[in-house]
């Protein structure tokens, strides 16, 4: 029986395979139920016992030298990627491609840290609002005409809960839990019921501002925008006031910046004017300072409110608005040096 297994342990010493199915038809001639081994341990106990050890070991021994050949020619044919004539160990390995901010939140964080230069907080509100806090409180009075400037999403009716149509009525909760003197700005998505198109969409974002104490004029508002637009789309950009009317500012006016693209002189973007409308603003109505218990004959103020996707369409040349929202890496990775 020692020579037997001597002279299996010589031949899988020996053996060579040039494919896989060479290689499986060894392991079954040797390690199968009815293979070679198998064989061997069945005779196994018909060999003495003064022999045992010796045999044994020696069947271990074939054992092994069969296994080892197997794996050594499994992992060649096979192309393993542990095989050092595959892998080459000193190629780099694959980088991780890093994400960038979105444009909307480079251009909020920048409109925010302006003003915060300026001393305004930072106020946040639900986006489920009531009529209260997105109408009435803020001069639009029942079937106001006014009302008809914004397709509003309605979640229930009677009372009105609705998605808001601007971050307003975060200014109108911050009056009802603060004393003057208010310097707050309010940054957040609004939702309009709106067709989706390239220049518009039914959902963006805001940031509106307010200040509110005693002796505040009409001139400190345009200081307040004129330092925002000098510090926003750089030093020698200027402003212009239109007149404008909204419910809840008395006067209002529409503010427009000179074309950074073509220093004022007309382009395709400023539609040949030399000017882009970037915010509405005004001094806030009595009206609605009465309605959320401020003494209108004390207190003035003013507020203003622009839309972020406006503003990042400028800064960064974008002429798509839906491309905001689809989330495409192509367009997105573009902004990976503006973090």
């Amino acid at each position: 029986m020692l020579n037997r297994i001597k002279s299996l342990i010589e031949d899988a010493e020996n053996f060579s395979a040039n494919s896989l199915q060479e290689l499986e038809e060894f392991r079954i001639k040797h390690l199968s139920k009815k293979g070679s081994l198998a064989q061997l341990f069945e005779d196994f106990k018909d060999v003495s016992n003064d022999k045992k050890k010796e045999v044994g070991q020696a069947l271990n021994e074939l054992k092994q030298a069969i296994q080892l050949k197997i794996d050594a020619y499994k992992e060649e044919l096979s192309g393993g990627e542990t095989s050092s004539t595959n892998v080459d160990l000193t190629m780099p390995g694959e980088s991780i491609t890093i994400g960038s901010r979105h444009p909307i939140s480079i251009v909020r964080g920048e409109i925010l840290e302006i003003f915060s230069r300026l001393g305004f907080t930072v106020s946040e509100g639900p986006e489920i609002e009531d009529d209260w806090h997105v109408f009435t409180s803020l001069n639009f009075p029942p079937e106001h005409p006014a009302r008809d400037m914004q397709d509003t999403f309605f979640i229930e009716k009677n009372p009105d809960i609705l998605l808001r149509t601007h971050t307003s009525s975060i200014q109108v909760r911050v009056m009802e839990h603060t004393k003057p003197p208010i310097r707050t700005v309010s940054p957040g998505r609004v939702f309009r019921n709106e067709a989706i198109s390239a220049r518009a969409h039914c959902i963006f974002h805001q940031v509106e501002g307010l200040y509110i104490d005693e002796n505040v004029s009409f001139a400190d508002l345009k200081q307040t925008l004129l330092y925002f637009a000098k510090e926003m789309f750089g030093e020698a950009t200027q402003i212009r006031l239109r007149p404008s009317y909204f419910p809840f500012t008395e006067p209002s006016a529409e503010m427009d910046v000179s074309c950074a693209l073509c220093g004022g002189k007309g382009c395709n973007v400023c539609k040949y004017t030399g000017w882009l409308e970037v915010l509405g603003c005004g001094m806030v109505d009595p009206a609605v300072l009465e309605n959320n218990n401020i003494d209108s004959k004390k207190y003035t103020g003013f507020a203003f409110g622009m839309g972020i996707e406006r503003l990042a369409m400028l800064k960064f040349q974008i002429r798509d608005l839906r491309l905001y929202f689809e989330n495409d890496v192509r367009f997105l990775k573009q902004f990976s040096g503006s973090l």
